[in-house]
């Protein structure tokens, strides 16, 4: 039985020993990776830089706000504000599209080299084409976001139809591609 215990003690002994270097080896390994955190930038040095300072922005609804001085000769549009209150960082703006639609002015593939883009439909309906997804019916309440650069175009709409458009930035081209 002094053999046992012996056994054990000794099993005990080198398990102790082992946790030690265990120990020693995690000790070392913080100590590394304090070191580390100490090299790395502070918060301050990696902040990006502060945008300027956005102000409310206001629109009531006015007919004389829609005008032809947008993207597009068959459509007239109504900003919003929102580009002059966030110094450029977004666009918004109430779309009307003017019927009725002529394909052959409208159905243009092209993309837009934006970081977000999302259409809302107010009022009607219009028919689009997004790579991918196919050609699908819009009608009042439907929204969509265009991915950055997707090939689109639109195919149809009512005569009536209002869309609200949110992009980011405000400020993008617009690349027409061959059908």
């Amino acid at each position: 039985m002094a053999k046992k215990a012996k056994s054990r003690s000794a099993a005990q002994t080198a398990v102790k020993k082992r946790s030690g270097a265990k120990a020693a080896s995690r000790s070392s390994a913080r100590k590394a990776v304090k070191s580390k955190a100490r090299t790395t930038p502070t918060k301050a040095a990696t902040k990006k830089p502060a945008r300027p300072k956005q102000r409310i922005a206001i629109s009531h609804h006015r007919e004389e706000d829609f005008k032809a001085d947008g993207l597009r000769a068959y459509a007239r549009y109504r900003d919003l504000g929102i580009a002059d209150a966030t110094h450029g960082l977004a666009q918004a703006h109430v779309i009307r599209l003017q019927g009725p639609c002529d394909p052959a002015e409208v159905s243009k593939l092209h993309f837009h080299d934006v970081d977000f883009q999302m259409v809302y439909v107010l009022k009607g309906w219009v028919k689009t084409y997004m790579d991918g997804q196919g050609e699908t019916l819009m009608t009042e309440g439907s929204a969509w976001t265009q991915p950055p650069k997707i090939k689109h175009m639109i195919l149809d709409y009512s005569d009536d139809v209002e869309l609200l458009e949110v992009i980011l930035p405000a400020e993008f081209k617009t690349v027409e591609l061959k059908a």
